[in-house]
């Protein structure tokens, strides 16, 4: 569990300069360090308002902590020095890699569902620690092919929290997607995960690709009912805060604040039944 309450919303620059002139406000907000950490002049003031008028979580991109590379300890420091200075506690990241052979693809690869993958992660989970001097939170990734697998993904992922000590943030549209593409039970995997380490939720959109034939994770559409029906199951096992995640097609403050309003009342319906 972490401090924090309710329902969030992931802060673009796209809708930033509308939030302060809007009625909508959600209960917390989501920032990409990456986006943020060297912004424009123009943007400044109206992400200080924001991030300092509601509690904030950092959910980074390019930590890349499944990387065979060296850690880059430069930019977890940077990421650290953004983190204090907008009084940022949480600092979430994805169970992939991103980097190799000293170069960023800023693309989330999949790592090998392995032991040995295991203890590496679990190591550099705790390299990061000692540098940001707060918990690392990892969220399950969307994958299309992992190379080396030798146990499910649930297993994977448990057996890396267990041994790294990391919490979760858990991406009920990466369960959805994952588990069509790769023909598991998502309700499954929902029960079957450490849910003691989930400290987050996110929600997002997918689209079908129909030459592939599979669930693409675009984070560039409105959710799906099935991805709620998910939720709803899920908030039946975990009262933990939950976010819309939107990051391409990003339509107006108000048309978000629409789909977050939906999602409100189910985590209201859920949590009063």
């Amino acid at each position: 569990m972490i401090n924090i309450k309710g329902c969030g919303l992931g802060l673009r620059s796209d809708f930033l300069l509308d939030v302060k002139n809007s009625n909508f406000q959600p209960d917390w907000w989501e920032v990409t360090p990456e986006n943020w950490m060297y912004m424009p002049k123009l943007y400044e003031k109206a992400f200080e308002e924001a991030v300092f008028s509601r509690p904030t979580i950092a959910h980074g991109l390019s930590l890349s902590i499944g990387s065979v590379d060296k850690l880059n300890r430069k930019f977890v420091k940077q990421v650290k020095e953004f983190l204090d200075r907008y009084n940022i506690e949480y600092y979430s990241e994805h169970l992939s890699f991103s980097s190799f052979g000293g170069k960023q693809s800023y693309e989330l690869l999949p790592v090998p569902m392995t032991k040995k993958m295991v203890n590496h992660i679990s190591d550099r989970v705790k390299e990061v620690e000692d540098i940001i001097q707060r918990n690392l939170i990892l969220e399950n990734a969307t994958y299309y092919y992992v190379p080396y697998q030798e146990m499910r993904e649930v297993d994977f992922i448990n057996e890396v929290l267990d041994k790294s000590g990391a919490k979760m943030l858990l991406d009920v549209n990466n369960v959805f997607v994952n588990s069509v593409n790769h023909t598991f039970k998502a309700r499954k995997f929902i029960d079957e995960i450490d849910k003691s380490k989930v400290a987050y939720m996110h929600m997002a959109g997918h689209f079908h690709d129909e030459d592939s034939n599979m669930k693409i994770d675009s984070h560039g559409m409105p959710i799906n009912s099935g991805t709620w029906k998910l939720l709803e199951y899920t908030l039946k096992q975990l009262d933990v805060p939950v976010m819309i995640e939107r990051d391409n097609n990003i339509p107006p403050l108000e048309t978000l604040a629409s789909e977050y309003q939906q999602m409100k009342k189910i985590v209201k319906r859920v949590r009063n039944a």
